[in-house]
């Protein structure tokens, strides 16, 4: 019936979640410590963690949007890869270019600043003086320290923060500064670079222009002066004015190609960089017949309507002639911007996401330079015929216009270069950056690190959770028996289970607590083990002689002996307690009293039975000590006279309990368990392994049959299972009556 009970209320309360409650409940005061030590260690790092500073500043990038000389080649598809635009400017902010030109600023500020106070990652202090002022980082340690700049894009948006974190307020919001600032210098030489080029491309040729403009008027002055003043016709002076047009308009055409040659030569090298096949491709597109044939007649058609402005003719015919030429150099540029767009879309659609504004640039560069080239071949023929024309005037009217035309050609083209030279200043100095500072950073109040309530909530949590991990690693990797249900797993019979006595009772004076406290629940729990050994060999021969033994030392088994003993005692047994433990004998020590005569003494001739029988103070209990310790203890356990010897006390005593050796250690148990009719195996909670159990068991079952099972001891009823719970609070209270039976406890709870 007891059993019943106990299996279902085991099976009723014990789950997973309660194994590990319970898990825990065995190891509290080791996860209280190191929860405790976890929270501490944070506390202590929270106090002393240094403050930290964080400053960060915040850009808008806009993609390339062009200057006033160029414009999107394509507007519908000027939305391309905004993404990736940022991502490679992220990756221009991450250059090691731009933080050495971050670390020449901080040099000069840190140089010019004299509370060095305000610094901390860019200086060296590790001079190991005092007195001795901080000094500046080398320049590459200072880039190092700049790599931890964080640059993020806000999710979504077309703004970039660039953040630093610094104990130094002042040192966060500067280096954050600068690195904003030194990015928007290099993103607005980047974006100037093309028309920096052709700035400076014609300022050159403004300067060579206006040097042959001297040059020029100096040879005419000095031929005036020569020839005195020479008088032309009209005929003449006109031939020498379409001359000069022409003339100024063929070297003007010839400027224009030249920047347009630098331009293209740019962006195919920048082209070839990123793909060299997509060069060779465009430039195909550019070549093509049909392209090249409108280019040719749409040069050839302006020639011919320039012509026809130069002429003398009546102004109507003229003006007829000019409109005619115009409207079909309309219709041809209309053909060839339609011819282009088919191109530009071809090229668009054929070229990598972040290849197609490059790409486009270079074919539309392709088409100006074969346009101009076209122009050039048309108006240099113009001008070729004209020169014979004018070859054909008098030899001294041919000097004359030579030097009037040379003078008046050199002041039109000056003048073109000059005015195209300021348009380029205009453009370089009006071309704004895709980067717009939005939100410069600014020097931190208040520190933005450590979070120290946070720290300490970590360190709690972490605290406890390495405490649980202690729990459940030492559980895992923990052999020893814990609970009445690990022997029962072992496949042995589990007599009964002795509570734990408490640390206010853990002292020899209550070692023999039937005696000393018989309503105890160690009493209840030794009486259940009087009647489970009593009815262990129900149909035999009663029990009489019972030996008790251990795996290992220090399991509790002379404790043990000396209870059930009284126990029996307390049934109105005469009983004996024979300590055999011949190596390491303590049963002397439990009743205070001397070791000798003993045992060995009376198997020696020594003493004689009667000496060294000892009445104890509890009624029908009587003990016999281990007396001198022999040099042979085996030889003598196993002899003739030692099974003699045990047969003499049966007929004397009802009850003789023997305590005896650890059966591991020593042969002595395995012995004695041949001569007793019931054999018990002390098991103590939390200490015994589970294979020196097994192994004890395997020594104890021979042919003799006397061993009847295994006693847990020191069982923590509070670490164990609810049903054990239960059975420890009920016999716990004291309404409950403690010195019933064990079968009306039980019968009781139901």
């Amino acid at each position: 019936m007891e059993k019943k009970l106990l299996h279902h209320l085991r099976e009723e309360e014990t789950g997973t979640l309660k194994d590990y409650i319970n898990l825990i409940r065995m190891n509290l005061l080791p996860v209280l410590l190191i929860s405790l030590t976890g929270l501490v260690v944070a506390i202590i790092y929270a106090y002393n963690a240094q403050d930290i500073y964080t400053s960060s500043t915040a850009l808008k990038l806009y993609k390339p949007q062009g200057s006033i000389l160029t414009s999107s080649l394509m507007p519908e598809f000027s939305d391309w890869g905004n993404d990736r635009f940022i991502a490679n400017e992220i990756q221009v902010l991450e250059s090691y270019r731009l933080r050495e030109m971050v670390a020449g600023s901080l040099a000069d500020t840190f140089n010019s600043v004299n509370d060095f106070s305000k610094f901390y990652h860019i200086v060296d202090d590790g001079t190991g003086f005092e007195d001795t002022p901080p000094k500046l980082k080398s320049t590459d340690n200072i880039i190092k320290t700049l790599g931890s700049v964080k640059i993020e894009q806000k999710r979504g948006l077309d703004i970039v923060d660039i953040t630093f974190e610094s104990p130094s307020p002042y040192e966060a919001a500067l280096i954050a500064n600068e690195y904003a600032n030194a990015y928007e210098r290099i993103n607005l030489n980047y974006n100037r670079q093309q028309l920096i080029s052709v700035k400076n491309f014609l300022e050159k040729q403004r300067e060579e222009k206006l040097n042959s403009l001297v040059e020029s008027e100096e040879n005419f002055k000095a031929f005036q002066q020569q020839k005195g003043v020479i008088a032309i016709d009209d005929q003449a002076r006109a031939l020498i004015d379409i001359l000069t047009n022409f003339q100024s308009q063929r070297d003007a055409t010839l400027i224009d190609q030249s920047i347009t040659e630098q331009n293209l030569e740019q962006y195919k090298i920048e082209l070839s960089k990123k793909n060299p096949t997509i060069t060779q491709y465009i430039e195909s597109f550019a070549a093509e017949p049909r392209l090249r044939s409108l280019q040719e007649r749409i040069a050839a058609l302006e020639t011919q309507r320039d012509l026809a402005l130069a002429s003398t003719r009546a102004s109507s015919e003229r003006k007829e002639t000019v409109e005619k030429f115009s409207q079909s150099i309309n219709e041809l540029k209309s053909i060839l911007d339609e011819q282009l767009s088919v191109y530009k879309a071809s090229i668009f659609a054929s070229s990598p996401e972040e290849l197609k504004e490059l790409s486009l640039k270079v074919l539309e560069e392709e088409v100006k330079l074969k346009t101009y080239k076209a122009k050039f071949q048309s108006l240099d023929l113009i001008v070729q015929r004209y020169e014979n024309r004018f070859n054909e005037l008098p030899k001294q009217t041919i000097d004359f216009g030579r030097y009037q035309r040379e003078l008046q050609a050199y002041e039109k083209l000056y003048l073109l270069v000059e005015e195209r030279f300021q348009e380029a200043l205009i453009n370089e100095q009006s071309t704004p950056g895709n980067v717009l500072i939005i939100d410069d950073a600014r020097i931190p109040l208040s520190p933005s690190k450590p979070n120290r309530t946070l720290i300490v909530l970590v360190g709690l949590v972490l605290g406890v959770g390495m405490g649980f991990a202690f729990a459940f690693i030492k559980n895992y990797f923990d052999n020893t028996v814990k609970t009445p249900e690990d022997i029962q797993n072992s496949g042995i019979n589990v007599l009964a289970w002795i509570p734990q006595i408490e640390v206010a009772e853990n002292s020899k004076d209550f070692e023999f607590i039937v005696s000393k406290k018989p309503d105890s629940i160690h009493s209840e729990a030794f009486r259940a083990f009087r009647t489970r050994i009593q009815f262990s060999k129900v149909g035999q021969n009663s029990i009489r002689t019972i030996l008790i033994t251990s795996s290992a030392p220090r399991e509790g088994k002379t404790t043990v002996a000396v209870n059930i003993s009284g126990s029996f005692a307390q049934a109105n047994k005469k009983t004996l307690i024979l300590d055999c433990d011949l190596r390491k004998p303590r049963m002397h020590t439990v009743f205070k009293d001397q070791r000798f005569p003993g045992f060995s003494d009376y198997f020696f001739g020594q003493a004689a039975l009667d000496e060294i029988i000892h009445k104890s103070e509890m009624p029908n209990l009587f003990y016999i000590t281990a007396g001198t310790i022999p040099p042979n203890p085996a030889e003598i356990l196993g002899s003739e006279q030692m099974e003699a010897f045990i047969e003499k006390l049966k007929k004397t005593f009802d009850m003789i309990v023997i305590d005896s050796p650890p059966i591991i250690a020593v042969t002595d148990s395995e012995i004695l368990s041949r001569y007793v009719d019931a054999t018990v195996l002390v098991v103590s909670a939390n200490q015994t392994e589970i294979e020196l159990m097994k192994k004890s068991v395997d020594l104890l079952n021979h042919e003799k049959n006397s061993f009847i099972g295994a006693l847990l001891n020191n069982f923590s009823y509070r670490s164990g299972y609810g049903s054990y719970y239960k059975y420890y609070y009920y016999y716990s209270n004291p309404s409950g009556g403690g010195n019933g039976s064990l079968k009306q406890k039980i019968k009781a709870l139901k």
